[in-house]
């Protein structure tokens, strides 16, 4: 709207008693200057702008326009939208719309609250970093099926999937990517049927138990593990509070993918992990 638009005199749009101007600011605890810019804007148009002296006044029943444009500014309106509704735009479409962007708004700021939450966690926990939301891009594996006597024995079997690989040809995808897939839940004392993963730049030809597969991109709570396989329990319970907390079901097998450990680090304090478990948002119950 043109801001330097000029008024004419006009008669009184409404019986009753006028207010100047300043009177009315102060009944309704706003400025003289921004009566002057709804003005401007088209929003409020004094019921009279006296002929001689350009004095401004309201009457009574502008009160409501002047509370309306108030309370819809508060909810997030901007005066654009407002003029809208004054015009004619079918306000329950326009109200329902703001609703959409508030509550969108709304689950932002959980999300980030989530994510600080999840370093104050970090406070208490072996955690190196918070629990993140983020999607796993489709990945083509090479892997093997085995069933290890102890948790302990999971490494002793990686050099014999790593002599198929290399009797096949493979060649690992950058940056690598080895995880392990438990094919049973719950904790077992021995015969643990175990998938060992390992993301290859194409499948190859299968030789001895090895095989391949393409896994579709995934949306996973994510939760990095610094330490001994020993307390991985604690990241497992922490990633799942999140889960739990935050409107999410798992919706998948849980990967556990390992960075750093005994092939490479000798300090068990500096062996890095992550645990990866495939979420979808809750449907909500009406």
């Amino acid at each position: 709207m043109d801001m330097k638009k000029e008024h004419k005199p006009c008669q009184v749009k409404d019986s009753g008693t006028l207010y100047k101007i300043g009177m009315f600011a102060a009944m309704n605890h706003v400025t003289v200057k921004t009566l002057r810019f709804y003005e401007e804007q088209g929003l409020l148009m004094p019921a009279l702008i006296h002929p001689e002296n350009g004095y401004r006044y309201y009457t009574l029943s502008q009160m409501a326009v002047l509370h309306q444009i108030t309370a819809l500014k508060q909810a997030g309106f901007t005066l654009e939208e407002i003029a809208r509704i004054h015009s004619g735009a079918d306000e329950g479409a326009v109200l329902m719309k703001k609703k959409a962007e508030l509550l969108g708004k709304i689950a932002e700021l959980t999300r980030q609250i989530a994510v600080v939450d999840g370093y104050l966690s970090k406070r208490k926990t072996r955690l190196s970093a918070p629990v993140l939301i983020k999607t796993i891009p489709e990945t083509t594996v090479a892997f093997m099926r085995v069933h290890l006597k102890s948790y302990d024995c999971l490494f002793d079997r990686m050099p014999e999937m790593g002599a198929l690989m290399e009797k096949a040809g493979c060649v690992c995808a950058l940056p690598e990517y080895c995880f392990t897939n438990y094919l049973e839940p719950g904790y077992k004392d021995g015969d643990i049927p175990v998938e060992i993963w390992e993301s290859v730049m194409e499948a190859r030809e299968e030789t001895g138990g090895l095989r391949f597969q393409t896994l579709p991109e995934i949306q996973a709570a994510c939760v990095f593990h610094k330490g001994s396989y020993r307390t991985l329990s604690e990241s497992y319970e922490t990633v799942l509070r999140y889960i739990e907390e935050n409107g999410y079901e798992v919706a998948g097998d849980i990967r556990e993918s390992y960075i750093d450990g005994v092939w490479n680090k000798d300090d068990e304090s500096e062996w890095l992990s992550e645990i990866q478990v495939p979420v979808r948002k809750k449907e909500r119950k009406n």
